[in-house]
C-alpha cells in the first residue's frame, strides 16, 4: 500500500467520520445522495486481501458509491495484476470516484461503468475470479443470478451488509447463495457482516 493509495483512503476516513457527526442525506437542489456508505477499513483491508490472493484477477465490483472499497480493489489489482470493473447507477457518484481513483494513480487499473447492473453484467465479456456485492439489497439476487454463469473457478464473492442493515432482501441472497451449485459460503460478521462465497465447480 504506497503513499498516495493510504493518502487517498485517509481523505476518506476522514469524510466518513464528518458524516457521522454531522450527516448529509442529500443535496437539496439536486436530490443528490451523498452518503458515502463505505464498507469500513476492517471490511476494506479483507478485500484487498481476498483479492490479491487471485493471480491476475478479473474484479467486479456492483456498487462503486463514492469509491471508497473500489481503492482496497484497485489497489489488489494492481498488485496481483488484474483489474477491476466497477458498476454503479448513479453517473455524480461515479464521477467522484473516478478522481479519487485518479488521485490514488489507481485509474489504470479500472473500468468504470454506469447504468443498470444486471444488463452491464450481462454485456461482460469476461470470467470473473473476485465479486463484490454492495448495492442496492433487493438486486443482490439478481445480479448474482446474473454473474453465477460468469465465475471462474475459484473465483470468490463477498456479499455486504448481510448483518447490518441486515434483512430479507439479504437473508434471501443468503439462502440462494448457498444453494448454488460449486458454492461454498460463510457470513463472518466483519465491519457489517459479510457474506464470502467460494465457487468450484465439480
Amino acid at each position: 500500500m504506497d503513499d498516495k493509495v493510504t493518502a487517498v483512503l485517509d481523505a476518506y476516513h476522514e469524510l466518513i467520520q464528518e458524516q457521522r457527526q454531522s450527516p448529509q442525506q442529500a443535496r437539496p437542489e439536486t436530490g443528490e445522495d451523498r452518503r458515502l456508505l463505505a464498507v469500513g477499513p476492517q471490511t476494506g483491508r479483507l478485500l484487498n486481501v481476498l483479492a490479491r490472493s487471485q493471480k491476475a484477477p478479473n474484479i467486479l465490483e456492483l456498487g462503486t458509491s463514492y469509491g471508497y472499497s473500489g481503492i482496497w480493489l484497485a489497489e489488489a489489482a494492481r498488485a496481483a495484476g488484474g483489474r477491476l470493473i466497477t458498476m454503479e447507477m448513479h453517473d455524480y457518484k461515479s464521477a467522484f470516484a473516478q478522481d479519487m481513483a485518479a488521485k490514488a494513480c489507481l485509474a489504470d487499473y479500472v473500468d468504470f461503468k454506469v447504468g443498470d447492473a444486471v444488463q452491464l453484467i450481462d454485456d461482460l465479456a469476461v470470467g470473473l475470479d473476485f465479486v463484490l456485492v454492495d448495492l442496492w439489497k433487493d438486486l443482490y439476487v439478481p445480479c448474482l443470478e446474473a454473474f453465477y454463469p460468469k465465475l471462474n473457478p475459484g473465483a470468490i464473492i463477498v456479499a455486504d451488509n448481510m448483518l447490518r442493515p441486515g434483512g430479507e432482501n439479504v437473508m434471501h441472497y443468503g439462502r440462494v447463495v448457498r444453494k448454488m451449485p460449486g458454492i461454498t459460503s460463510v457470513l463472518l460478521p466483519v465491519g457489517s457482516g459479510i457474506e464470502v462465497s467460494r465457487y468450484q465447480p465439480e
